[in-house]
Parts: structure tokens; sequence; C-alpha cells
């Protein structure tokens, strides 16, 4: 999975400063996570140790609206 700050739908926005991408990338980054590495921010997000992925992209906002 590669995450592109740039096509995330919600950044520069409250939802970005509380994103794992923007804590170990800085705004604006780029990550790619292997689907091991994606599991595990997953469970340490749900188990509140790590921030969450917060992408969006512009598909996913607008099969939600």
């Amino acid at each position: 999975m590669i995450i592109e700050c740039s096509r995330c739908a919600v950044r520069e926005t409250d939802a970005c400063e509380d994103c794992i991408v923007t804590a170990l990338c800085g705004p604006g980054g780029i990550l790619e996570l292997a689907e091991e590495e994606r599991a595990a921010i997953d469970a340490m997000s749900t188990m509140g140790l790590v921030a969450p992925i917060r992408m969006v992209t512009d598909d996913l906002r607008r099969s939600s609206g």
C-alpha cells in the first residue's frame, strides 16, 4: 500500500494532524507499507498506541456521500 498525502481528500485538515503518516513522514509525505506493516499499525491504533491511518481518497469520499 502506498499512501501519498497529496492524494488524500482530507489533507490539511484536523484529520491530518492525527494521522500516523504525518507523524512518520511529516505533512505531504509518502509512505509505502507492506500488508504486515499496515496490519501492525491498525492493531496498534486500535489499542490507542499510535494514531490511525486517516487517508481518505476522493473515490472513498464519493462512495460514502
